[in-house]
Parts: C-alpha cells; sequence; structure tokens
C-alpha cells in the first residue's frame, strides 16, 4: 500500500511547491518604452550667389590649322621640319624644286612680251591697210568710170570690187584685234601673277607662330597638284570641343550673348590648364550641343588629345552649398528642428567644387537661413526621426544610433 501511496504523494508535494514558488516569485519593475537616437553630422543654412560647375570631355582641335600643298606637279627638293617642331613665322618650311616652276613663269613673261609686240606690229600693219584700202577704193572708181565708156569689162569691175572687200575685211580684222589687246593682256598678266605666285609657293614658309601638325611627304617625292605637304597649327589657336547636355546649352548661350565670360580649367597628363567659352554650336544631336572653348596661350597639348575639364556655368543667386550625403532620393534633405527630421523639398542647380571638396547646389524655399541641415546620409531617414547632432572633428560616429530618453 505504501509503495502505491508514496508515487502520488510525491508528485502532489512538487505540484504544490510549484504552485507556492510561482505564487511568491519577485514581480520585476515594468521596463518604459524607449526611442532610439541617432547621431547626425548638420551644417547651418548659407544662402548666397554660387557659381555651378559643369564636367565635359572634350578633344583638342585647331580650327585654324593650315595645309600646306603643292601649288603644281614638281619634284620636292627640301623638307626642313618634322612632327611636333615650333616654328616662327616666316621661316622656311619645305622647297620645292625651282627646274619644275621656273619654265612655266618665263613662259608666261615671254607671252606677255609677245603680246605687247604684236599690239606694235598690228598698229604699224593697220596704217599698212588702210592705205591699201584706199587703193582699192580708187582701183573700183576706175574701173566703173572704164565700164562705163564701154571700154571695160564686167569682170575688170567685179575684180576690183572683191580686192576693195578684201581690204576693207583686213581693215576690220586688224581693228578687232587691236580693240582686243587690252583683254588679252590682262590675261597673261593674270597668268603670270598665277606663276609668279606658284613660284614664290615653290619656297613654303610658316605664316604665323605655329607647331607642325604632320608631315606627310619627304625630300624626292614627286607631288601632284594639291598634294598635301605638312600641316601646322597656330600656336594660340587650340580649342576644346566638347559635348554639352541640351539643357545647360540654353543656359551658356545666354550668358554668352550678356557678354559673360565662362572659365574652364582642363587637365591632360597630369597637368592643369585654363581655357574659356567662346562659342556654342548651332547644330545639335541625341548627344548634346558642341561647346568650343579657346585654351590659354601656352597650353602644352598635342592636338587631338582628350581632356577632362570643368566649366564654369553662369552665376546663380539664392542657393546653398551643401554635401552631397545631405541629398535623400535627389529630391529633399532633412532639416534639424527640436532634435527631430523635417523633410524639406529642394530644386538641384548644379554642383560646386572648391579646394577639392564636392558639394550640391539646391533651391530650398522652405529652408530659413541659418537652419540646421542633417548632413549625414541616413537610408532610415523618415520625417520626424529623433536625432542627435554631434561633431565629427571630435571623433564622434555618426552612423550608428544611441538610446534616447523616455518617451
Amino acid at each position: 500500500m505504501l509503495r502505491r501511496v508514496l508515487p502520488v504523494l510525491i508528485l502532489i508535494l512538487g505540484v504544490g511547491g510549484f504552485l507556492a514558488l510561482k505564487a511568491t516569485r519577485p514581480r520585476p519593475e515594468p521596463v518604459p518604452p524607449q526611442e532610439r537616437v541617432w547621431r547626425v553630422e548638420t551644417a547651418a543654412v548659407v544662402r548666397g550667389e554660387h557659381q555651378p560647375e559643369l564636367a565635359l570631355f572634350g578633344r583638342v582641335e585647331a580650327p585654324d590649322r593650315v595645309r600646306a600643298a603643292a601649288p603644281v606637279a614638281g619634284r620636292l627638293l627640301e623638307m626642313r621640319v618634322r612632327d611636333g617642331d615650333r616654328v616662327a613665322e616666316g621661316d622656311l618650311l619645305a622647297r620645292l624644286d625651282p627646274r619644275d616652276l621656273e619654265p612655266r613663269l618665263a613662259q608666261a613673261r615671254a607671252d606677255l612680251e609677245k603680246e605687247r609686240l604684236k599690239l606694235v606690229h598690228d598698229g604699224e600693219a593697220l596704217e599698212q591697210e588702210r592705205d591699201l584700202l584706199k587703193l582699192a577704193e580708187a582701183a573700183l572708181g576706175r574701173a566703173d568710170k572704164v565700164r562705163a565708156q564701154n571700154l571695160g569689162s564686167a569682170s575688170d569691175v567685179d575684180q576690183a570690187r572683191e580686192q576693195l572687200a578684201r581690204a576693207r575685211l583686213a581693215v576690220t580684222l586688224r581693228e578687232q584685234s587691236i580693240a582686243e589687246h587690252p583683254a588679252r593682256l590682262a590675261s597673261l598678266e593674270a597668268k603670270l601673277a598665277e606663276a609668279e605666285r606658284d613660284a614664290a609657293r615653290g619656297r613654303i614658309r610658316a605664316p604665323f607662330d605655329a607647331r607642325i601638325g604632320s608631315v606627310e611627304a619627304a625630300a624626292g617625292d614627286q607631288l601632284q597638284p594639291n598634294q598635301t605637304i605638312l600641316t601646322l597649327y597656330p600656336l594660340d589657336g587650340l580649342y576644346l570641343r566638347a559635348k554639352v547636355p541640351g539643357k545647360r546649352s540654353e543656359e551658356l548661350r545666354a550668358a554668352l550673348a550678356r557678354g559673360e565670360r565662362l572659365a574652364a580649367r582642363a587637365r591632360h597628363a597630369g597637368r592643369t590648364f585654363a581655357a574659356e567659352l567662346e562659342r556654342i554650336s548651332g547644330e545639335a544631336d541625341a548627344r548634346g550641343v558642341d561647346a568650343l572653348l579657346h585654351l590659354a596661350p601656352g597650353a602644352e597639348v598635342p592636338l587631338g588629345a582628350f581632356v577632362d575639364l570643368v566649366l564654369k556655368r553662369p552665376p546663380a543667386a539664392d542657393t546653398i552649398a551643401l554635401p552631397f550625403a545631405a541629398l535623400s532620393g535627389g529630391e529633399r534633405v532633412f532639416a534639424v528642428e527640436d532634435g527631430r527630421l523635417r523633410a524639406v523639398p529642394v530644386e538641384r542647380v548644379g554642383e560646386l567644387s572648391e579646394n577639392g571638396v564636392s558639394e550640391v547646389l539646391i533651391r530650398a524655399p522652405g529652408l530659413r537661413p541659418g537652419a540646421r541641415v542633417m548632413v549625414t546620409h541616413l537610408p532610415n531617414a523618415v520625417e520626424g526621426l529623433r536625432v542627435e547632432e554631434v561633431n565629427l572633428a571630435e571623433g564622434d560616429s555618426a552612423n550608428g544610433p544611441i538610446t534616447g530618453q523616455t518617451r
């Protein structure tokens, strides 16, 4: 009997002990709910006039590049320059064989002298032909008189008339030749001037201070008319051609029309040089509109090089410069008011880079001057989020939450 009752008693005692312990356990104090507070860095709103920048990619060109070509067919006797050489105005660059140019010049001079002599001979011949015309007229008169007296034949009269007609034709042709003399003389003088020009072009000289772009012929080559010998471009005539977005082209065109000077800085092969926007193309394509920027004199950049450049856009008034991290979604920022975030819509104007620091320019009518704006990127930033302003210069971390006050 004891063996049967003992397990039941032990079970009853265990359950009773559990219930007694549960009833007498200590009750914990209730934990009040707490709100997270996020540490963020802020910046004061300062309105002003800023000059946004436009990052572009351009290619060096020389619109005033000169192509030196052979004036006539001939042999290139001498080439004095090579690709990339710098030359001064008037320097001899190349020389054609004068034996290919001088015969043409001599022929033109001879033709001109021949025409001048022809005028003298035509004048003398005209006087003689006029005398012959008078004799022919007298002969016809005599033939008519003899025929009227029935002493001559009709064939004699016809022959006299034929001689008169020939004499008149000779005088007319001679007078016409003399009248055409000024035109023939002008034509031969033009040919002589052309021959002299080609002879002068046989010695190719630099028309200005320039750099040789490319040499396309060598001494001894047989050249054809208008065959390119070399190209050169002025040292101060280099331009950058870059594509500007269509939405910015009218802004830049209007600034140029107002007489504003828009500067740019370009970089190539580790060197920085200046440029200035000169004109905007009148044609556009799917990529944008071409802009031509004049490089500052002395920029040592090879023709055809591709460079990165930053163009200053026209000044924008009533704008605020903030770090890029201040933008949330690209269309709003968060102002910090009484320890909480307030979303403010903004208009993105452009970008600005000073002292190696890039910032975004915005317009935000909803931000008052002096207001504090969060410049720490928070992926979970929402309206009303509780934050605490910190100074990152003191070594604080603005990326993690801290426990705030009890709500």
